[in-house]
């Protein structure tokens, strides 16, 4: 049987070279504004963000951007824009992409039979929820295809 920490290790090591995404954190402060800081990098697979050492589960995708003054439609597009302005702040790049509200997933867990987040042991194989509404699918499977999607 293969496991659900062999098949992420087989994904990193097809990905190694590809370029990665940013993870980021959010720090207040009382003397400074909000800023979203750099925690790590990861491939990012759809639901999964794949780490050297560890998986996640996607949470808030952003482009870091620069702060600007403008009227908003919708008080949600001046909170996202906030957002982009909180991870310029916290160093990323302008443009650079930025995944926030991330959450690490117990791939040990997995392979023991309790579900992580997305990950899950069904009838012997490891599977991915590919959507908060989906069904569960090979994680195999899912894999190949980000992988490719990426140009891999």
């Amino acid at each position: 049987m293969t496991t659900t920490a062999a098949l992420l290790e087989s994904a990193r090591r097809r990905l190694e070279g590809r370029p990665r995404e940013g993870l980021g954190l959010l720090r207040t402060s009382r003397w400074r504004a909000d800023r979203i800081v750099r925690a790590g990098e990861a491939w990012h697979l759809g639901v999964l963000l794949l780490t050297d050492d560890g998986v996640a589960e996607t949470g808030e995708i952003l482009r870091a951007a620069e702060e600007v003054r403008r009227g908003y439609p919708a008080e949600s597009a001046r909170a996202r824009a906030e957002r982009r302005a909180q991870a310029r702040r916290g160093g990323f790049a302008e443009g650079e992409v930025v995944h926030v509200g991330w959450r690490m997933l117990d791939v040990t867990a997995v392979d023991a039979g309790t579900a992580s987040g997305p990950l899950a042991v069904v009838d012997g194989v490891p599977s991915v929820r590919w959507s908060r509404a989906g069904g569960l699918v090979p994680l195999a499977g899912y894999l190949d295809e980000r992988i490719a999607l990426l140009g891999g």
